[in-house]
Protein backbone atom coordinates (compact mmCIF):
# COMPACT_ATOMS: atom_id res chain seq x y z
CA UNK A 1 0.00 0.00 0.00
CA UNK A 2 1.36 3.72 -0.78
CA UNK A 3 2.11 5.58 1.93
CA UNK A 4 0.06 8.77 -0.11
CA UNK A 5 -3.17 8.46 -0.88
CA UNK A 6 -5.38 9.93 -3.63
CA UNK A 7 -8.37 11.88 -2.31
CA UNK A 8 -10.95 12.19 -4.83
CA UNK A 9 -13.75 13.29 -3.92
CA UNK A 10 -17.52 12.90 -6.13
CA UNK A 11 -17.09 16.13 -7.63
CA UNK A 12 -15.02 17.29 -10.80
CA UNK A 13 -11.83 15.96 -10.92
CA UNK A 14 -8.98 18.39 -12.13
CA UNK A 15 -8.07 18.49 -15.44
CA UNK A 16 -4.20 17.60 -15.23
CA UNK A 17 -3.47 13.85 -13.57
CA UNK A 18 -3.88 15.26 -9.86
CA UNK A 19 -6.18 14.50 -7.00
CA UNK A 20 -8.77 16.92 -5.58
CA UNK A 21 -6.46 16.21 -2.03
CA UNK A 22 -3.83 14.39 -0.95
CA UNK A 23 -3.12 12.39 2.75
CA UNK A 24 -0.25 10.94 4.37
CA UNK A 25 -1.02 9.68 7.60
CA UNK A 26 -2.84 12.39 9.56
CA UNK A 27 -2.44 15.18 7.19
CA UNK A 28 -4.07 16.32 4.19
CA UNK A 29 -3.59 18.90 1.64
CA UNK A 30 -5.69 20.20 -0.95
CA UNK A 31 -5.07 20.28 -4.16
CA UNK A 32 -6.53 24.04 -5.61
CA UNK A 33 -10.07 24.03 -5.10
CA UNK A 34 -12.18 26.40 -7.62
CA UNK A 35 -15.65 27.82 -7.90
CA UNK A 36 -17.33 26.09 -10.92
CA UNK A 37 -20.70 24.70 -10.88
CA UNK A 38 -21.15 20.79 -9.70
CA UNK A 39 -20.49 18.89 -12.92
CA UNK A 40 -19.43 21.43 -15.08
CA UNK A 41 -16.62 23.52 -15.78
CA UNK A 42 -18.46 26.86 -15.79
CA UNK A 43 -18.09 29.33 -12.96
CA UNK A 44 -20.70 31.35 -11.38
CA UNK A 45 -21.15 34.74 -12.31
CA UNK A 46 -20.81 35.88 -8.16
CA UNK A 47 -18.21 35.84 -6.11
CA UNK A 48 -20.95 34.37 -3.55
CA UNK A 49 -22.02 31.87 -5.55
CA UNK A 50 -18.16 30.51 -6.46
CA UNK A 51 -17.78 30.71 -2.82
CA UNK A 52 -20.68 28.72 -1.99
CA UNK A 53 -19.38 26.07 -4.25
CA UNK A 54 -15.71 26.15 -2.95
CA UNK A 55 -16.86 25.53 0.29
CA UNK A 56 -18.99 22.88 -0.34
CA UNK A 57 -16.32 21.48 -2.07
CA UNK A 58 -14.10 22.30 0.88
CA UNK A 59 -16.63 19.89 2.90
CA UNK A 60 -17.10 17.24 0.50
CA UNK A 61 -12.81 17.02 -0.35
CA UNK A 62 -12.11 16.72 3.84
CA UNK A 63 -14.65 14.11 4.14
CA UNK A 64 -13.96 12.04 1.68
CA UNK A 65 -9.86 12.08 3.29
CA UNK A 66 -12.34 10.40 6.51
CA UNK A 67 -12.71 14.04 8.17
CA UNK A 68 -14.89 16.84 9.19
CA UNK A 69 -14.29 20.48 8.96
CA UNK A 70 -13.10 20.52 12.62
CA UNK A 71 -10.17 18.90 10.97
CA UNK A 72 -8.88 21.73 9.25
CA UNK A 73 -6.15 23.61 10.28
CA UNK A 74 -5.69 26.27 7.36
CA UNK A 75 -7.66 28.00 4.26
CA UNK A 76 -5.70 29.92 2.13
CA UNK A 77 -8.13 31.56 -0.30
CA UNK A 78 -7.25 33.22 -3.52
CA UNK A 79 -9.74 36.44 -4.56
CA UNK A 80 -9.21 39.01 -7.09
CA UNK A 81 -9.30 41.97 -4.03
CA UNK A 82 -8.43 40.70 -0.36
CA UNK A 83 -9.94 43.77 0.97
CA UNK A 84 -12.73 44.17 -1.11
CA UNK A 85 -13.72 40.48 -0.68
CA UNK A 86 -13.40 39.94 2.85
CA UNK A 87 -17.00 40.16 3.67
CA UNK A 88 -18.45 37.83 1.12
CA UNK A 89 -15.50 34.93 2.13
CA UNK A 90 -16.52 35.80 6.01
CA UNK A 91 -20.26 34.98 5.33
CA UNK A 92 -19.62 31.89 4.25
CA UNK A 93 -16.91 31.21 7.12
CA UNK A 94 -19.05 32.05 9.77
CA UNK A 95 -21.50 29.55 8.45
CA UNK A 96 -18.85 26.59 7.90
CA UNK A 97 -16.85 27.31 10.95
CA UNK A 98 -19.79 28.96 13.93
CA UNK A 99 -17.58 28.70 16.52
CA UNK A 100 -15.26 31.70 17.05
CA UNK A 101 -13.19 30.07 19.60
CA UNK A 102 -12.47 26.99 17.43
CA UNK A 103 -11.90 28.37 14.02
CA UNK A 104 -9.11 27.67 11.43
CA UNK A 105 -6.08 29.80 10.23
CA UNK A 106 -6.95 31.58 7.10
CA UNK A 107 -4.98 33.75 4.53
CA UNK A 108 -5.67 35.63 1.99
CA UNK A 109 -3.68 36.00 -1.67
CA UNK A 110 -4.62 38.04 -4.76
CA UNK A 111 -5.47 35.91 -8.09
CA UNK A 112 -4.00 37.03 -11.44
CA UNK A 113 -5.43 40.11 -13.12
CA UNK A 114 -6.52 37.69 -16.02
CA UNK A 115 -7.82 34.78 -13.93
CA UNK A 116 -11.83 33.50 -15.14
CA UNK A 117 -12.00 32.97 -11.64
CA UNK A 118 -13.13 35.15 -8.59
CA UNK A 119 -12.11 33.01 -5.77
CA UNK A 120 -9.75 29.41 -5.78
CA UNK A 121 -8.70 27.95 -2.07
CA UNK A 122 -6.42 25.16 -0.92
CA UNK A 123 -6.35 23.87 2.72
CA UNK A 124 -4.12 22.31 5.46
CA UNK A 125 -5.75 19.53 7.69
CA UNK A 126 -4.81 17.29 10.37
CA UNK A 127 -7.50 14.64 10.51
CA UNK A 128 -7.94 13.03 14.05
Amino acid sequence: MAKRQSINAPRARHENPIPNASRIGNIVMSSVIGGANPGTRDLPPTLDEQLANVFAYIRSDIEAAGGTVEDILKITFYVKDPIKDRPVINTHWVKMFPDAEARPARHSQTLPPDSKALVQADFFAVVS
